[in-house]
Parts: structure tokens; C-alpha cells; sequence
């Protein structure tokens, strides 16, 4: 597949443009050294005060107990494209630092944090798609997920796929993609 650069109103760096969220993954696993550049990444972030509030609860298709568990707490419409994606992630925002106060940078900590992990990942041909569209409560529960916690977002990682199926599926569901 050829490189798909994004057109600007005003000139940034290719890197940028070339970053965009596919709902197409192909069938071929993420290796395990990437999968962890992509979390240590995601370390680096800048964070407020360095609470670096931020964990990742991460399923691949090697271990499909796990991987079914984690895509469960997605959207039906989101499974119907995720199930392809060779990793599944939820990024949960610890919204009660250690000290009982409450955190109201977390989400945007995380959000650095992960705009870390995707960078990573364009640098290393991988793609990522951030979902808003999973069961917050579903995924509280079935990773018992402890108050002060807070799901924020799902990702998806993987290898660009096949567009073509995808673009038939989102029309068939009548959204637009």
C-alpha cells in the first residue's frame, strides 16, 4: 500500500500527515519488541507533576481468551472492524493521584501518552485507531477496574489492511467513514 499523506492548510512535518486511523488491520501479528516500544513510548509522556496516570490493559490474538475478554467491551459495530486488528488496548486514566486528590489533568496526560504510543507506532509501519466506542462499565467491571480509575478510550494496533472491506461494511451499516 502506498503512503497516504493527509493535505494541510499549512505545512507540517510528513510524519504528522502521514499519521491516520484505518479501520482495516491485515492479518499479521504485531511483534512483541514493537508492541513494547509502543509502551515505553507512552512512558515518556510529559504528565502534571509526573503522576504519569496511565496504564494500559493490552490483549493480543496470541492469547484469544484475552483478546475475546478485551473486545467484548467494544461497540458491536467497533467488534465488527476490531476483531481484525492484531491488538486490542484500553487506556485507563487514574483520576485520584496516590495522595487522595483528585486529578483533573489525567485525561489529558493520557491523551500525551498516547499520542506518544501512536508516534511510535508510525514509525514503525504500525497504525493505531482510537475508539470512544466501548462499554465504559463493562470494561470497569470485567477488569475490576478500582475507583479513582477511569476507562478513558479503546485503541486498536496493527498492519494496514484491506480498505476496500472495511468501506463496504461502514456503508452496509449506513455510517459514514
Amino acid at each position: 500500500m502506498t503512503e497516504k499523506l493527509t493535505q494541510t492548510e499549512h505545512p507540517v512535518h510528513d510524519f504528522i500527515r502521514s499519521r491516520w486511523s484505518p479501520r482495516a488491520f491485515a492479518d499479521q501479528p504485531v511483534e512483541q519488541d514493537k508492541l513494547l516500544s509502543l509502551l515505553e513510548a507512552a512512558r515518556w509522556a510529559p504528565s502534571s507533576y509526573n503522576h504519569q496516570p496511565w496504564s494500559f490493559i493490552v490483549a493480543t490474538k496470541d492469547n484469544p481468551t484475552e483478546y475475546n475478554r478485551l473486545l467484548s467491551t467494544l461497540v458491536e459495530f467497533n467488534q465488527g472492524w476490531a476483531k481484525n486488528a492484531p491488538v486490542l488496548i484500553i487506556a485507563v486514566a487514574q483520576t485520584i493521584n496516590n495522595d487522595g486528590k483528585n486529578n483533573r489533568h489525567a485525561f489529558h496526560d493520557v491523551g500525551l501518552a498516547i499520542e506518544n504510543l501512536i508516534f511510535q507506532a508510525t514509525a514503525l509501519g504500525l497504525y493505531v485507531h482510537q475508539i470512544a466506542g466501548f462499554n465504559v462499565d463493562i470494561a470497569r467491571k470485567e477488569y475490576q477496574i478500582p475507583d479513582g480509575y477511569e476507562p478513558a478510550t479503546a485503541l486498536t494496533v496493527g498492519y494496514i489492511g484491506d480498505q476496500f472491506v472495511v468501506r463496504t461494511l461502514v456503508l452496509k451499516s449506513g455510517l459514514k467513514s
